[in-house]
Order: C-alpha cells, then structure tokens, then sequence
C-alpha cells in the first residue's frame, strides 16, 4: 500500500506545480527526495545510557533504526573526544518518508503548544528546509510515561527544488503549516 501523502503528490501536487509554474515535464516537478531526523544528544559525554534512551525514542518516531553519530573533533571545553557518540540520526526515503511527514503535518505539529504555524525563514539557498522542534513528546509513538528527559531534534526536508521559493510551493502544497504574513 501506498503512502496517503505520496498518492496526493502524484494526483494533485505535481500537476497543480506544472500548471503553476510551467514545467515542460512531470519529471522537471520539485519534490521531497528525503528527510533527515538528528536528534544531538551532547550529555552521552557523561552518560552514555542516554543515548540509548534517544535512540529508543528517534526509533520509535521514525519507523527505523537511527544511526549514532560521532564526534569528528575533540574540544576539551566540552570534555568531547574525537569519536565520542553524540548524536542520533536518521535518513528517511520512499514510502516510510512520506509517511513520516503526514504524521509530522497532521498529527504531531498541531500538538505542539501554542502553535502558529512553522517559520519561513528555515530555507537554506538551496530549496531545502530544517525544522527545529523543541521536545519529542508531540509524536504520539513516545510513551510521556517513559520518558526520562524532553530532547529537541531537527527534522530537514531535502527538496530537489531549485530555489526557495519552489521549496515552499512545494511544501505548502504538501501540507506543511507555514506561518502566515501579517
């Protein structure tokens, strides 16, 4: 079975954006290549249990097995070694990104408190998106019950739009609440 959001790309998104903004193919259409979850766990330095607990909870939001990241560069500062884990992340493509995103859309970002939308300003140059959230309880996968400490991650749309401008016709037409100008 196909993803719900994915089928709403090929039946109207595409074929509004060509319409729009005069594509000579279907295959000139932006779309969402992939998503990227990473979710900095910088107090595994000390403990290392609390990554696993990360790691657990990035698992459970995003239907797969995150990957740990390592520190590249040691900084005394922050008592870092080079090769320290501290960090999760997960590459999310297909049927399973598609999926992810209608939950993020429909379900996850309406929980969060005092939501007015997403900002606009989280474009990079390129057509793609990174999204700061605060804590990952909004995702209704995370038991509240079990969880130890709230983790902020970033959630970034990789679009193969040429600009900003496309990414955001792209995303808006995908669902994605932006925040409206006043």
């Amino acid at each position: 079975m196909s993803a719900r959001l994915k089928e709403t790309f090929v039946k109207e998104t595409a074929p509004r954006l060509m319409k729009e903004r005069q594509y000579a193919s279907v295959m000139a259409v932006p779309r969402l290549r992939k998503v990227v979850i990473n979710m900095g766990v910088g107090e595994a330095t000390q403990n290392i249990k609390v990554l696993d607990a990360a790691m657990e909870d990035l698992g459970k939001i995003a239907g797969q097995r995150p990957a740990i990241r390592r520190a590249r560069k040691s900084i005394a500062a922050f008592r870092l070694r080079a090769g320290m884990p501290i960090a999760a992340t997960v590459t999310l493509r297909g049927d399973r990104m598609y999926e992810f995103v209608d939950r993020l859309f429909n379900v996850a970002l309406p929980r969060v408190r005092d939501f007015r939308g997403v900002p606009t300003n989280a474009f990079d140059g390129r057509g793609n998106y990174t999204l700061g959230l605060r804590d990952q309880i909004i995702f209704p996968e995370v038991d509240y019950s079990k969880v130890e400490k709230l983790r902020g991650m970033n959630v970034t749309f990789v679009t193969s739009a040429h600009g900003d401008e496309e990414a955001k016709l792209l995303l808006t037409y995908l669902g994605m609440p932006f925040r409206s100008a006043r």
